[in-house]
């Protein structure tokens, strides 16, 4: 005969025995709240492309089973996948293990660390998850997830890629001065009238074609004809210097007559033609000494500049005339002149011709006026076009191949603007340059090269600096991006402040920047939101999306309005 009770017995044993194998785990589980665990920040903030977190709680007393090990790994969910921080073990006593030991008595304290990189899709993350594995000697069990956080702010990727290029400046003169001085009447000995032959001889006949093509030229003006006249330094002082004088006289008499000649009426009182008595030519004489080849050149001329009293070395340069013949023939005849220095004006073109040129026939410029037209026109477009001729013509010069790569940068085209800054430094190497290529080379995505550009920028402008806090911002360095756009007043200066707990000096610098984009107005209601300015986020906020409706569904899930998209309209 079957014993029903002896079956029912056996029944419940088993039952009790199962439930003193879960009774640890179960009874964790349904007091998992008592940890009181909470995640920080809250919600994640991405730093640096990287999300930091930190759990602290506490077991309580009695709570952790002596024999209980567990497996503790934060998640954070989002939609389309799912980011794991790393595990952390904690066990009981008794338990084996090498996770961290909870006395079951006392409890214990904990703090968790982690970090992950920062992955885009995570921008919509639903929540921070602790995922919970136990185990009891052969038992194990799955906790629940338990929710410790809502998502991550993204807030440091508003950041705007407004790189500074640098333009390398023209060194264009409206008014450009020139000189010449080739032409000479040259005299006899003691003689101070202009022969008929030397108004033959060819450097005069070129002075005539000079002149002409001046008084063609509207562009050219004539400011200035000098009349440099000297002797020869064998003669006594006072003689040279009153040679010098009637030859500047003279020659200036025969160009007189010939500007008259040419139309050119010389008004009473004119100061076009200046005469500059010279003396004796001392120092025309060693020169020409120098370049002949007279022997014993540099011991006469060694010789002469012993005498420290003129009048000795004049006496001592007749006797050697007499000695050396190639003195007399060669060097002192060509020391009796004038010389006629035709100073002028040349006027270039206005800034209209400039601009006018510059967008029908660029090539036809030169460098400097071609760079300056560029500056001229306010068209993008205009510009490059302009800077992109410049390139094409004066491949060794640097500066229109880089300034039509700032343009491009300016325009977000990086891959011509790439073309176009190899074509400038390969040309030259220098601060601007690398300034261009760091930004090129940050917008590439290797922060740490475009560092280096920057390094050997120095001096190229306050642009290198800023463009260097844009990168400290990418990597979460935010008090050394605000020391490096100091001074700068712009969306990402506004930014970092923000970002760097100064709502206040955001706020201001959001004014000074002047930027009515739609981004700048959403980054105006985060400030306001950090400020809980509700008014403030719900007007600009309302500005942000009507300015650019993609922004509807971004604000809606920002984490940054989580106490304010309630009262969202849209």
């Amino acid at each position: 005969m079957k014993n029903p009770i002896w079956k029912s017995a056996l029944f419940f044993s088993v039952i009790a025995l199962l439930l003193v194998g879960c009774a640890g785990l179960g009874k964790m589980e349904d007091h998992i709240e008592e940890l009181g665990a909470k995640s920080s920040p809250e919600p994640l903030i991405v730093k640096g492309d990287k999300v930091d977190l930190e759990i602290t709680g506490k077991f309580p007393e009695k709570y952790f089973h002596k024999k209980v090990r567990v497996e503790a790994t934060p998640v954070l969910v989002y939609e389309g996948g799912e980011t794991a921080f790393k595990m952390s073990e904690y066990q009981g006593e008794d338990a084996a293990g090498n996770g961290t030991v909870i006395p079951y008595a006392t409890g214990k304290s904990f703090t968790y660390t982690d970090q992950i990189d920062y992955d885009p899709a995570m921008e919509n993350a639903g929540a921070l998850e602790l995922r919970i594995y136990g185990e009891k000697g052969n038992k194990n069990e799955i906790f629940a997830p338990l929710v410790i956080g809502s998502g991550v702010i993204t807030t440091p990727y508003l950041m705007k890629s407004d790189d500074m290029p640098i333009m390398a400046e023209d060194n264009f003169q409206r008014v450009l001065s020139f000189s010449n001085g080739d032409t000479e009447i040259n005299y006899g000995k003691n003689k101070s009238n202009v022969t008929s032959k030397e108004l033959k001889d060819e450097d005069w006949n070129n002075m005539k074609t000079l002149v002409e093509a001046l008084l063609a030229d509207e562009r050219k003006e004539v400011t200035k004809i000098s009349l440099k006249a000297y002797a020869s330094p064998e003669g006594e002082i006072t003689l040279n210097d009153n040679l010098a004088q009637e030859r500047a006289e003279s020659s200036a008499a025969a160009v007189t007559k010939y500007l008259k000649g040419a139309g050119v009426e010389l008004e009473e009182g004119s100061e076009l033609i200046t005469l500059v008595p010279l003396g004796e030519d001392w120092e025309g004489f060693k020169s020409k000494m120098q370049a002949s080849e007279i022997e014993d050149k540099q011991l006469i001329i060694r010789l002469l500049e012993d005498y420290t009293d003129k009048d000795k070395r004049e006496e001592e340069i007749r006797n050697l005339s007499f000695t050396f013949k190639e003195i007399e023939k060669q060097i002192l005849p060509e020391l009796r002149r004038s010389q006629i220095v035709i100073d002028y004006n040349e006027t270039g073109y206005s800034d209209e011709e400039l601009i006018q040129i510059g967008k029908s026939t660029p090539s036809s410029l030169t460098v400097e006026e071609l760079l300056k037209a560029a500056t001229l026109v306010s068209d993008m477009n205009d510009k490059l076009a302009m800077y992109k001729a410049g390139a094409e013509k004066f491949t060794t010069d640097y500066r229109c191949a880089n300034n039509a790569a700032a343009v491009l940068i300016m325009q977000g085209d990086n891959d011509m603007a790439q073309t176009y800054m190899e074509k400038a430094s390969a040309a030259e190497t220098n601060a601007i340059t690398n300034n261009n290529m760091g930004i090129l080379t940050r917008r590439s995505g290797d922060r740490r090269a475009a560092m280096n550009f920057y390094g050997n920028a120095s001096g190229a402008g306050s642009e290198v600096s800023y463009n260097k806090g844009i990168i400290q911002i990418q990597n979460g360095d935010y008090a050394a991006a605000i020391g490096s756009m100091n001074g700068k007043e712009t969306f990402n200066t506004a930014l970092v402040k923000m970002l760097n707990g100064d709502n206040a000096g955001a706020s201001q610098a959001m004014t000074n920047s002047n930027d009515d984009s739609a981004i700048a107005d959403y980054l105006r209601a985060v400030i306001a939101a950090r400020s809980n300015d509700s008014a403030g986020v719900m007007s600009n906020i309302t500005n942000a999306v009507a300015k650019d409706e993609s922004l509807k569904e971004k604000a809606k899930k920002d984490l940054e309005f989580r106490d304010f998209s309630a009262q969202f309209s849209f």
